[in-house]
């Protein structure tokens, strides 16, 4: 049997030697022309998925609200928290949508932080990925296998204050890092 291996100097999308080499700020290199035609897909490296440009989503016209409270959350007992409340009201799909003409049910949704230094940092992050309308779609909720509703967009949130991973609360020790992840391969960093 055959078993391919790269050099270094082979390009990852066509597998052959690399052409007009062009090196990603990530380090991955491939052809000029075969970076092109695969960033017209989708503005990401091949290789490692790091977002190179500024993507924006579906998300329907909503807003995002954030008040600060005194209560602490389990595992960030040393300071308080930040509420983030999204509401969004019923409305009617574009051709952006699944759906469209079809009409979609509103959603309010509440979202907690610990008011911590990475908190804050993941709360700019969240009000960014807000304005490029990436946290929310329209589709089908996972939860109740009910069409046309408004669902979260592969951005976890922490909708409980208590209860661990398992209810969607705290505490979870890795959950800051997972969502900062969760945004950067949606193009979403202190960066970009």
């Amino acid at each position: 049997s055959f078993v391919w291996r790269q050099s270094a100097e082979d390009c990852a999308i066509c597998l052959d030697r690399i052409q007009g080499k062009k090196t990603l700020k990530c380090s991955h290199s491939f052809c000029s022309e075969c970076l092109e035609s695969s960033f017209k897909r989708k503005p990401a490296c091949p290789v490692c998925n790091t977002f190179y440009g500024t993507h924006t989503g579906n998300q329907p016209e909503g807003t995002m609200t954030v008040t600060r409270s005194q209560q602490r959350l389990p595992g960030y007992e040393r300071c308080g928290s930040i509420v983030i409340h999204y509401i969004f009201p019923a409305g009617i799909q574009g051709s952006e949508h699944p759906n469209p003409g079809v009409r979609y049910s509103g959603t309010s949704r509440i979202a907690f932080l610990p008011a911590c230094e990475e908190g804050e940092k993941v709360l700019k992050l969240l009000k960014k990925a807000f304005d490029r309308k990436l946290i929310f779609t329209v589709g089908r909720s996972v939860t109740t296998g009910l069409n046309n509703v408004i669902t979260w967009n592969d951005i976890h949130h922490k909708t409980r204050m208590d209860g661990g991973p398992q209810s969607f609360g705290y505490p979870d020790p890795q959950y800051l890092s997972r969502v900062q992840e969760e945004l950067r391969l949606k193009g979403v960093t202190e960066e970009n």
